[in-house]
């Protein structure tokens, strides 16, 4: 069952969910309003030709650090980002990232597949932000960028994530990462 506004807030207050900094202005019915972080990741395309999701992906993207200018994001261009709130989860509850729709209707797609916090992680959530517009988009750090829904579980989970065996990539990140997949490979050899 996807928590109401007043569900979120006895969450916090019961310590089942994270939300930092939380902000009352940004409680939505069913969801909380989340920031753009400054910081991205982009693709460096001057040093690389192949992604190879077999091997480490260290040098594929390079750090930028929006100022106050912001970053123009052009057409049919992706990269990653943060939220700027921390958030999580306690082993009884999921979280999902949404986009905004007033940010959909102009073609920025917040994320590409990954909008899923699991049971026991807290972390920024990552932005995987692509451009389906004609045109640029200019993105501002603490910009409303997303919004995020909470729910409850039919039970506590077994295994939450971040558990030994899971392959839990991205515990706990609080900066933005680049993909980390040739890691499910490393066994092979």
């Amino acid at each position: 069952m996807v928590l109401s506004d007043k569900g979120i807030k006895k969450a916090l207050k019961l310590g089942q969910i994270t939300l930092d900094p939380f902000d009352e202005g940004n409680l939505q019915p069913c969801s909380y309003d989340l920031h753009m972080d400054k910081n991205l990741l982009l693709f460096d395309r001057g040093n690389n030709s192949l992604i190879d999701i077999k091997k480490p992906l260290d040098d594929l993207m390079v750090e930028h650090s929006m100022n106050g200018d912001g970053y123009i994001l052009h057409p049919k261009e992706f990269v990653l980002g943060n939220i700027k709130e921390i958030t999580g989860v306690d082993n009884q509850h999921v979280a999902f990232l949404h986009g905004k729709s007033s940010l959909a209707r102009i073609g920025l797609l917040i994320h590409a597949t990954a909008g899923l916090l699991d049971p026991g992680n807290c972390m920024r959530l990552t932005l995987e932000m692509y451009n389906l517009s004609p045109l640029p988009i200019k993105l501002y750090s603490d910009m409303k960028i997303g919004q995020i829904t909470f729910e409850r579980i039919d039970e506590n989970c077994q295994r939450p994530y971040g558990t030994k065996g899971l392959n839990s990539k991205y515990k706990g990140d609080m900066k933005v990462q680049g993909s980390k997949m040739y890691k499910n490979y490393e066994n092979e050899k």
